[in-house]
């Protein structure tokens, strides 16, 4: 028995439809409502909130943080009023907050305490979405707004991509740069990105992978709203934006989204009856094949335009565009109109068979294997689209870099998992340490897989509970879907297919580290379970509703506590700018030291502004010699190594922190230590072998022979350990790029060099000496370096009878003094 339209929420129809009256007048659901569509115009534009882990992102953050904290309390008001624990949703909905738990949960273990501090704000903001849609979606007008919201929203985005890609990229920026602030350019920066593979376009998100995953769901959304639409307009509208997303959607180059597109694809048709599922095919086919036509001309416009912009060009790419939307909007209409009644009528028949909506999808599958049997065939079919596609099309495969990389990123990911089996790591964990337990010296701070990424950070428990959460949330969804009308379908459709879509394609990338995909996942969550009719059963139900106020009570005070950090973390970081732009300024100590103490006082121990205290504290010893500095840095600096501990920036302020005060144990203690966390970083490997040359001299010289063989030992053994990782290295697939360079380098060279030529060994301190004698002897940062290791090359050749006049004039014309420091190390007695 199907469900009445006023039945969504588990109530008869007639309190239904008076609590539905009733929340429709209120305030409260208006203010959530605005603050719902302001959020979603307002946050795609701040590089879609990705979180990097660093400062250079956060500040996007903790204002999404204290918009999300303030919706929480109207959340809470709205709660007193309407909550109760009536349905699987209601339990659902209360439940979901375990995800944030276990996150806090796992701070205990936390690689970084900066990063998993920053997770729990931003899994907040996600549960308090979630929360906010699954309110304000439990009628029919709110769930209109949401939807009308999110297809707004992604619309702006598609045309502000477009702008972009046809090169009108600083007017476009001056539209939206009142809200969209933190570009130094006249431009919002990489919304056409260049990389080897040529011009993407990215939009708001500056990263073309997440982008074609956001066109992926946009795409899907706008085909379902031109087939589920009444009026003619509407489906004209989505018709008309079909081509601008499908156009975007080749333009990002994504080769991963071309494989996922079909896969949700797959997973959203058996939803549709037969003869949608027809039509859905029909206006998938139609626009392809619309945009097909003039892709090649739009790229090549593109990537003319970005190189130099021309107006005539300009207005050539926007009328092609324009026009053939234009096209495919009045074919919808038509299609709609005219095709959509009689394949009703053909296919409605087909609905008594059990397995009806899911045998065209198994056709599709057949059709659509022969499909790309054919494309990736000898017929030539790719010299169709533009060479920049074809390219990336033609070398899909399981053996190309991004595939290789990203299999390596998820075995090591589960490396990491291994030491944090039950709880993780810590949110960011991924970010704060996967260098010490990578494959090879590759550079990404995300693990490319959402799912592997949470397992680091919340281990199995987290994992698990989330995983619970989502299979609760679908057997809401598709229990009660089974049981609506069309109509009450239609309403909510379009989020099932957000939330699938980015939920897929972020097991082969990191679109859920965009901040805005992630608030759209949840979002869309909380309205899949927003029209439930399962109503809980027991008595326990009373005593709930009884005492319902405590769980809105909870929900005001974790506002307070969300709004309090978000405000400090927001203020540090203002404080933390201003004490930058104090210091690139050349303003005074004081102006510098008094913002950055306030914002160290709001985040205390955050590693961007720690670090920064940390130098300005050396550089003030350096310069006075006043040992509370020095003691200062240092007491900063064991207390952010407790909290940060795989904090790269730190190692290195606290190797110098030794190096000046001549405590070189300790240095080299501390840099062959942290060789395991940073394994493919060679700056450690340089400098353990620099500090253990410089201190075997040093024992040299005080005719120590034991102490000068031990620390000459432990150079040439982190020298092997080099040699050794790089035959690693040479195992890799050809096709996989190793990542960092990875090599000897004359830093090593130098160490080992002058450890053999003090041992008489030349011909083995030639080898080491002649990697680095080809180094610039006009660059300040290596010139003095790239001289010291001539030098010591030059008199190593004259050991052994052999000289290299030209390399010896070469380095005379710096310096004549040369001559006579090659002459005194020829001459000198070890």
């Amino acid at each position: 028995m199907k469900t009445k339209k006023n039945q969504t929420y588990g109530y008869s129809s007639g309190t239904k439809k008076n609590a539905t009256l009733s929340e429709n007048n209120s305030l409260l659901f208006w203010l959530l409502s605005s603050f719902t569509i302001l959020f979603l115009i307002w946050s795609p534009f701040q590089k879609g909130l990705f979180n990097g882990n660093s400062f250079d992102f956060e500040r996007p953050i903790y204002s999404a943080f204290v918009w999300s904290s303030i919706i929480l309390l109207l959340i809470a008001i709205y709660g007193f009023y309407y909550w109760k624990m009536k349905t699987t949703s209601d339990m659902v909905s209360v439940a979901a907050w375990l995800i944030p738990l276990t996150y806090v949960i796992s701070l205990v273990n936390a690689g970084s305490h900066y990063n998993a501090i920053n997770m729990i704000y931003i899994q907040s903001i996600y549960i308090i979405f979630l929360l906010l849609a699954y309110y304000v979606a439990r009628n029919d007008l709110g769930a209109a707004i949401l939807k009308n919201g999110f297809i707004t929203s992604a619309y702006i985005i598609v045309l502000f991509g477009v702008f972009n890609w046809l090169g009108n990229k600083i007017t476009t920026y001056n539209w939206i740069k009142w809200f969209a602030s933190g570009m130094v350019e006249p431009y919002y920066r990489d919304a056409v990105m260049i990389d080897s593979n040529g011009l993407r376009l990215t939009s708001v998100f500056q990263y073309a992978n997440s982008y074609a995953a956001f066109l992926i769901a946009a795409l899907l959304c706008t085909l379902f709203l031109v087939l589920s639409s009444k009026k003619w307009y509407s489906v004209g509208i989505h018709g008309f934006m079909a081509i601008p997303i499908i156009i975007s959607f080749f333009l990002t180059l994504s080769r991963g989204g071309l494989v996922i597109l079909p896969v949700v694809l797959l997973l959203v048709l058996p939803f549709l009856k037969p003869y949608r599922q027809v039509l859905y095919i029909i206006h998938l086919i139609v626009s392809f094949g619309l945009s097909l036509i003039i892709l090649t001309k739009i790229t090549n416009l593109g990537i003319q335009l970005n190189k130099d912009f021309n107006v005539s060009q300009y207005i050539t790419g926007w009328t092609t565009l324009l026009t053939v939307s234009l096209i495919n909007a009045i074919l919808a209409v038509l299609i709609q109109k005219f095709a959509a009644s009689w394949l009703q009528k053909i296919l409605d028949r087909f609905n008594k068979f059990r397995f009806a909506n899911i045998a065209i999808p198994v056709v599709a599958i057949v059709v659509g294997g022969i499909g790309v049997t054919v494309l990736f065939s000898d017929l030539g079919l790719t010299k169709l689209l533009p060479e920049n596609v074809r390219t990336r099309i033609e070398n899909i495969n399981f053996q190309q870099h991004s595939v290789l990389e990203r299999g390596t990123f998820y075995i090591d990911a589960l490396k990491l998992s291994a030491d944090y089996p039950v709880f993780g790591a810590g949110g960011g964990a991924w970010s704060a340490l996967y260098e010490k337990y990578q494959n090879n010296p590759y550079t990404s701070r995300q693990a490319h897989n959402f799912f592997l990424q949470y397992l680091v950070e919340v281990g199995i428990v987290g994992l698990l509970v989330f995983i619970l959460i989502l299979a609760a949330i679908l057997y809401v969804y598709i229990r009660n879907f089974i049981k609506q009308d069309d109509t009450t379908r239609d309403r909510r459709f379009i989020f099932y297919i957000l939330a699938i879509s980015l939920l897929v394609h972020s097991m082969i990338d990191f679109d859920l580290s965009y901040v805005y995909l992630g608030m759209l996942v949840f979002l869309s969550l909380g309205v899949m379970i927003s029209s439930d009719a399962i109503e809980l059963k027991g008595n326990w139900k009373e005593r709930v509703i009884k005492y319902r106020w405590i769980y809105p009570s909870i929900l005001i005070v974790l506002s307070v506590i969300c709004f309090v950090a978000a405000v400090k973390s927001l203020s540090a970081n203002s404080l933390f700018r201003a004490a930058a732009a104090a210091s690139s300024s050349g303003k005074g100590l004081t102006e510098i030291t008094t913002p950055l103490d306030k914002a160290l006082k709001n985040r205390p121990l955050h590693p961007d502004y720690t670090n920064s205290k940390i130098d300005m504290l050396l550089q003030l010893y350096n310069q006075s010699k006043d040992e509370k500095y020095y003691t200062e840095a240092l007491a900063l600096l064991e207390q952010l190594k407790r909290q940060e501990p795989h904090n790269r920036p730190a190692v290195d302020k606290q190797i110098y922190a030794y190096a000046v005060k001549e405590q070189l144990p300790k240095a080299l203690e501390v840099a062959k230590a942290e060789i395991n966390n940073f394994k493919w970083d060679i700056s450690l490997y340089e400098k353990s072998i620099s500090l253990a040359a410089d201190l075997g001299n040093k024992a040299r010289a005080e005719k120590n022979t034991q102490l000068q063989n031990q620390y000459w030992d432990v150079a040439f053994e982190t020298y092997n350990i080099v040699l050794n990782k790089m035959k690693t290295l040479e195992s890799l697939p050809k096709e996989q790029a190793q990542g960092r360079e990875f090599s000897v380098t004359p830093n090593i060279g130098l160490g080992l060099g002058q450890i053999e030529f003090i041992r008489g060994n030349y011909p083995a301190a030639e080898n080491f000496l002649r990697i680095g004698i080809n180094g610039s002897l006009d660059d300040p940062q290596t010139a003095a370096q790239t001289r010291m290791i001539i030098r010591y090359y030059l008199a190593t050749l004259q050991k052994q009878g052999k000289n290299d006049q030209a390399l010896m004039d070469k380095l005379a014309a710096k310096d004549p003094n040369e001559k006579q420091q090659v002459q005194n190390l020829v001459n000198a007695q070890f």
